[in-house]
């Protein structure tokens, strides 16, 4: 018998992961709770952002501070570990790996004697299309 406990699938969070499923970009809570509430739903802000905390916990999400310091969420396209090129005009992302990064982490971290470390890594730049609109 399993010792876990299981989280159960609130129609909340169902709500929510609809709405993420949608979109490709990063969205902040309040605009996933104005889209809820656009459709009909009513969700309060304090348990989207409960839901989106114990989504990014369980790698669901993907989690991204912006420059201007509010956390974003997207759907998780991959369960492993990964990490995001995101065009700060448009908020177009791309998940990508990074071998280098990986090893460069680990290697700084034991330098200093730090173990069991995780680390986020995110590119942000501005992407082709949005470089093409502003040239």
């Amino acid at each position: 018998m399993d010792s876990q406990p299981r989280e159960r699938l609130t129609r909340q969070k169902k709500a929510i992961s609809a709405v993420l499923n949608e979109f490709q970009e990063f969205k902040s809570a309040q605009e996933i709770y104005t889209e809820l509430r656009n459709r009909g739903e009513n969700v309060g802000l304090t348990t989207i952002y409960t839901q989106l905390r114990l989504m990014a916990e369980s790698a669901e999400v993907d989690v991204f501070r912006s420059n201007a310091g509010e956390t974003l969420y997207r759907k998780c396209g991959s369960g492993l570990h990964h990490h995001h090129l995101v065009c700060r005009k448009c908020g177009a992302t791309i998940e990508i790996e990074g071998p280098e990064v990986e090893n460069w982490a680990t290697k700084v971290a034991s330098k200093y004697g730090y173990g069991d470390i995780t680390h986020t890594v995110e590119i942000v730049g501005i992407c082709k299309t949005c470089s093409q609109i502003t040239s």
